[in-house]
Protein backbone atom coordinates (compact mmCIF):
# COMPACT_ATOMS: atom_id res chain seq x y z
CA UNK A 1 0.00 0.00 0.00
CA UNK A 2 1.43 3.52 -0.73
CA UNK A 3 1.52 5.97 1.67
CA UNK A 4 0.57 9.96 0.46
CA UNK A 5 3.21 12.64 1.36
CA UNK A 6 2.11 15.90 1.29
CA UNK A 7 5.18 18.64 1.31
CA UNK A 8 3.82 21.06 -0.63
CA UNK A 9 0.17 21.22 1.28
CA UNK A 10 0.52 24.44 4.36
CA UNK A 11 0.13 23.35 7.70
CA UNK A 12 -1.81 26.07 9.82
CA UNK A 13 -0.01 28.13 12.27
CA UNK A 14 -0.18 26.95 16.19
CA UNK A 15 -0.20 30.34 17.44
CA UNK A 16 -2.08 33.15 14.62
CA UNK A 17 -5.03 35.15 15.66
CA UNK A 18 -8.29 34.43 14.57
CA UNK A 19 -8.82 35.52 11.17
CA UNK A 20 -5.34 33.62 10.61
CA UNK A 21 -6.03 30.91 12.00
CA UNK A 22 -9.62 30.19 10.04
CA UNK A 23 -7.73 31.06 6.93
CA UNK A 24 -5.05 28.69 7.40
CA UNK A 25 -7.34 25.50 8.04
CA UNK A 26 -9.12 26.23 5.41
CA UNK A 27 -6.13 26.85 2.86
CA UNK A 28 -5.22 23.23 4.40
CA UNK A 29 -8.27 21.35 3.96
CA UNK A 30 -8.16 22.89 0.54
CA UNK A 31 -4.70 21.59 -0.81
CA UNK A 32 -5.73 18.19 1.45
CA UNK A 33 -8.23 17.64 -1.76
CA UNK A 34 -5.90 18.65 -4.34
CA UNK A 35 -3.22 16.19 -2.66
CA UNK A 36 -6.05 13.23 -2.88
CA UNK A 37 -6.04 13.77 -6.28
CA UNK A 38 -2.19 14.21 -7.47
CA UNK A 39 -0.94 11.51 -9.64
CA UNK A 40 -3.72 10.10 -10.95
CA UNK A 41 -4.92 10.17 -14.06
CA UNK A 42 -8.40 11.32 -15.46
CA UNK A 43 -10.21 8.30 -15.65
CA UNK A 44 -8.62 7.02 -11.94
CA UNK A 45 -10.09 10.50 -10.36
CA UNK A 46 -13.51 9.74 -12.37
CA UNK A 47 -14.02 6.16 -10.80
CA UNK A 48 -16.48 5.31 -8.16
CA UNK A 49 -14.79 3.31 -6.01
CA UNK A 50 -16.78 2.87 -2.85
CA UNK A 51 -20.02 0.96 -4.59
CA UNK A 52 -23.03 1.95 -3.93
CA UNK A 53 -21.83 5.09 -4.28
CA UNK A 54 -21.29 6.90 -7.07
CA UNK A 55 -18.94 9.48 -5.75
CA UNK A 56 -15.63 10.29 -7.48
CA UNK A 57 -12.65 12.23 -6.47
CA UNK A 58 -13.20 14.61 -9.34
CA UNK A 59 -16.91 15.06 -8.13
CA UNK A 60 -15.79 15.70 -5.13
CA UNK A 61 -13.95 18.60 -6.66
CA UNK A 62 -16.50 20.36 -8.76
CA UNK A 63 -18.75 20.02 -5.65
CA UNK A 64 -16.52 21.67 -3.69
CA UNK A 65 -15.88 24.73 -6.28
CA UNK A 66 -19.88 25.17 -5.92
CA UNK A 67 -19.76 25.37 -2.72
CA UNK A 68 -17.32 27.93 -2.49
CA UNK A 69 -18.93 29.89 -4.74
CA UNK A 70 -22.38 29.45 -3.25
CA UNK A 71 -21.09 30.11 0.07
CA UNK A 72 -18.08 33.23 -0.60
CA UNK A 73 -20.09 34.83 -3.74
CA UNK A 74 -23.79 34.05 -3.81
CA UNK A 75 -24.41 34.17 0.20
CA UNK A 76 -21.38 36.46 1.52
CA UNK A 77 -20.85 38.94 -1.59
CA UNK A 78 -24.64 38.94 -2.25
CA UNK A 79 -23.86 37.94 -6.28
CA UNK A 80 -26.29 36.67 -8.12
CA UNK A 81 -24.31 33.81 -10.02
CA UNK A 82 -26.00 30.50 -11.74
CA UNK A 83 -24.97 27.14 -10.38
CA UNK A 84 -21.62 25.37 -11.84
CA UNK A 85 -23.12 22.28 -12.23
CA UNK A 86 -26.64 21.57 -10.28
CA UNK A 87 -29.86 22.57 -11.93
CA UNK A 88 -33.13 22.54 -10.54
CA UNK A 89 -33.63 19.54 -12.05
CA UNK A 90 -30.90 17.86 -10.56
CA UNK A 91 -29.17 19.78 -7.44
CA UNK A 92 -27.04 17.00 -7.09
CA UNK A 93 -24.99 17.22 -10.72
CA UNK A 94 -22.09 19.24 -9.13
CA UNK A 95 -21.14 15.34 -7.99
CA UNK A 96 -22.04 14.24 -11.41
CA UNK A 97 -19.06 13.34 -13.56
CA UNK A 98 -18.43 12.33 -17.49
CA UNK A 99 -16.36 10.24 -19.19
CA UNK A 100 -15.08 14.10 -20.72
CA UNK A 101 -14.54 15.77 -17.38
CA UNK A 102 -10.47 16.04 -17.01
CA UNK A 103 -8.57 16.81 -13.81
CA UNK A 104 -7.23 20.28 -15.54
CA UNK A 105 -10.38 21.53 -16.35
CA UNK A 106 -12.21 20.60 -12.82
CA UNK A 107 -8.86 22.07 -10.96
CA UNK A 108 -9.13 25.24 -12.98
CA UNK A 109 -12.72 25.81 -11.87
CA UNK A 110 -11.92 25.04 -8.93
CA UNK A 111 -8.93 27.14 -8.45
CA UNK A 112 -10.79 30.39 -10.24
CA UNK A 113 -13.41 29.77 -7.37
CA UNK A 114 -11.12 29.68 -4.65
CA UNK A 115 -9.38 32.86 -5.67
CA UNK A 116 -12.87 34.72 -6.03
CA UNK A 117 -13.73 33.30 -2.34
CA UNK A 118 -10.43 34.77 -1.00
CA UNK A 119 -11.26 37.93 -2.92
CA UNK A 120 -14.91 38.28 -1.08
CA UNK A 121 -13.99 37.32 1.95
CA UNK A 122 -10.95 40.12 2.11
CA UNK A 123 -13.42 42.49 1.80
CA UNK A 124 -15.24 41.61 5.05
CA UNK A 125 -14.32 41.13 8.80
CA UNK A 126 -15.60 37.79 10.84
CA UNK A 127 -18.40 39.50 12.81
CA UNK A 128 -19.81 40.85 9.23
CA UNK A 129 -22.81 39.89 7.62
CA UNK A 130 -23.29 38.43 4.73
CA UNK A 131 -25.36 40.54 2.20
CA UNK A 132 -27.04 37.60 0.88
CA UNK A 133 -29.47 35.52 2.71
CA UNK A 134 -29.38 31.94 3.92
CA UNK A 135 -32.66 29.47 3.60
CA UNK A 136 -33.66 30.75 7.09
CA UNK A 137 -33.69 34.35 5.74
CA UNK A 138 -31.00 35.46 7.34
CA UNK A 139 -27.47 36.25 7.03
CA UNK A 140 -24.23 34.79 7.79
CA UNK A 141 -21.34 36.65 9.22
CA UNK A 142 -17.91 35.47 7.71
CA UNK A 143 -16.93 33.63 11.13
CA UNK A 144 -19.49 30.83 10.65
CA UNK A 145 -18.95 30.93 6.53
CA UNK A 146 -15.16 29.80 7.65
CA UNK A 147 -16.20 27.35 10.33
CA UNK A 148 -18.76 25.77 7.97
CA UNK A 149 -16.65 25.69 4.93
CA UNK A 150 -13.64 24.41 7.01
CA UNK A 151 -16.18 21.61 8.63
CA UNK A 152 -17.13 20.97 4.54
CA UNK A 153 -13.73 20.10 3.41
CA UNK A 154 -13.07 17.86 6.37
CA UNK A 155 -16.17 15.81 5.84
CA UNK A 156 -15.32 15.60 2.16
CA UNK A 157 -11.81 14.92 2.84
CA UNK A 158 -12.78 11.60 4.73
CA UNK A 159 -14.39 10.74 1.91
CA UNK A 160 -11.73 11.49 -0.73
CA UNK A 161 -9.39 9.61 1.39
CA UNK A 162 -11.47 6.30 1.08
CA UNK A 163 -11.90 6.75 -2.46
CA UNK A 164 -8.21 7.38 -3.13
CA UNK A 165 -7.43 4.42 -1.15
CA UNK A 166 -9.95 2.46 -2.97
CA UNK A 167 -8.48 3.66 -6.17
CA UNK A 168 -4.67 3.17 -5.94
CA UNK A 169 -4.26 1.71 -2.22
CA UNK A 170 -2.70 5.39 -1.37
CA UNK A 171 -3.31 6.08 2.22
CA UNK A 172 -2.10 9.32 3.92
CA UNK A 173 -2.35 12.23 5.71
Amino acid sequence: MAVMTFAERPEPAIDAAERPMLEGWLEYHRETLVAKCAGLTDAQLREASVPPSALTLLGLVQHLAEVERFWFREILAGEALPDLYSTEEDPDADFKVSETTTWAETEAVWRAETAAARESAAAFGLDDFSKGLGSSGKPFNLRWIYTHMIEEYARHNGHADLVRERVDGATGV
